[in-house]
């Protein structure tokens, strides 16, 4: 058994093809990403790669569209959004395949 700190992955990533990582692997990425009230992120989209977004708990809003608990958004390949947290949230995030650099501001 191996013991790992979220506090030591760099942005919450904690599975794929990137260091550090808890896990190794191409297929796909994995985080569990903390925010608080009024962060935000710019507009961007991936070439490559579909991303799932859980909103495990808290509040956003994606293109102007408002996500809570509960709300999974899946972004496809080519699909654009900014994300702005409007009270402190946690994500898990999968990303199918982990590939280094696919996110592209618009």
């Amino acid at each position: 058994m191996k013991l790992y700190r979220l506090q030591n992955m760099k942005g919450g990533w904690f599975v794929g093809d990137f260091l550090p990582t808890c896990y190794t692997l191409e297929e796909c990425e994995v985080a569990c990403k903390h925010y608080r009230k009024g962060d935000a992120e710019g507009r961007h989209i991936h070439k490559v790669a579909n991303e799932i977004t859980l909103i495990a708990s808290g509040h956003v809003a994606m293109n102007g569209v408002e996500y809570r608990t509960g709300d999974i958004v899946l972004l496809e390949p080519g699909d654009d959004t900014d994300f702005a947290v409007l009270e402190d949230t946690i994500t898990v995030v999968v990303k199918i395949p982990s590939v280094a650099g696919d996110k592209y501001p618009v």
